[in-house]
């Protein structure tokens, strides 16, 4: 059977690939500069497009909401830096809103073809592609747009902060958290390992049943 060969492509759980890049704030060395803090790198696929100007706009808006979350972005596309220089003027003088996070100028698309922003069918222009990296470097979660769909930037925060509750209790986070239609805001206990843990896991939890446990944080 024929597969997809994703062979040398950063995965989930891989760290980010280190690399030195151009960008609208000068050169940036992934990971190194990003450490300790959560990691949005986000491409898109041109400068002074539709779509990806509103796209800019909302990441500005919601870049408090970022920092809250110990998160700096960094977007990408196949442009030079002269083009993302004279976007982000259009933008601030046009539609008063200034972008302040860098963007990569990956002009000859090397970038992106190591992180597998190009797909096949999409000719030189990069995927709405969206890579959240943790503190430690780790490729968390990897996500892909088509072109005429802009992204949901209440979906990256909530993932954000989902992961860091996560995180720091050792939980799993239900669907739609924290609005799930079982369980609210609550979280979910990983399910016990050994038959007494399960015999003992609905008498010390709130369980559906001892595979699906859930309690307040």
């Amino acid at each position: 059977m024929e597969t997809n060969n994703l062979k040398g492509f950063p995965l989930i759980g891989d760290k980010l690939p280190e690399m030195a890049v151009q960008t609208t704030q000068g050169i940036k060395k992934l990971p190194r500069d990003y450490a300790g803090k959560w990691l949005v790198l986000f491409s898109h696929p041109a400068d002074f497009t539709p779509v990806c100007t509103t796209e800019f706009v909302s990441f500005a808006k919601n870049y408090e909401k970022f920092q809250k979350l110990n998160a700096e972005l960094l977007g990408l596309s196949i442009d030079q830096v002269y083009s993302h220089i004279k976007w982000i003027e259009w933008i601030e003088n046009e539609l008063k809103v200034e972008i302040p996070f860098p963007i990569i100028a990956d002009d000859q698309g090397k970038i992106a073809t190591q992180m597998g922003m190009l797909h096949p069918g999409g000719g030189t222009k990069t995927v709405r592609a969206v890579f959240i990296v943790d503190p430690e470097s780790i490729i968390r979660l990897i996500l892909f747009y088509p072109a005429e769909l802009g992204r949901n930037m209440s979906e990256i925060l909530r993932i954000l902060e989902a992961f860091q509750v996560a995180d720091k209790n050792n939980v799993a986070m239900p669907a739609n958290w924290p609005n799930n239609e079982l369980i609210k805001d609550r979280v979910i206990i990983p399910p016990p390992t050994d038959i007494k843990g399960a015999r003992e896991r609905k008498k010390q939890a709130d369980c559906f049943d001892w595979w699906l446990c859930h309690k307040k944080v």
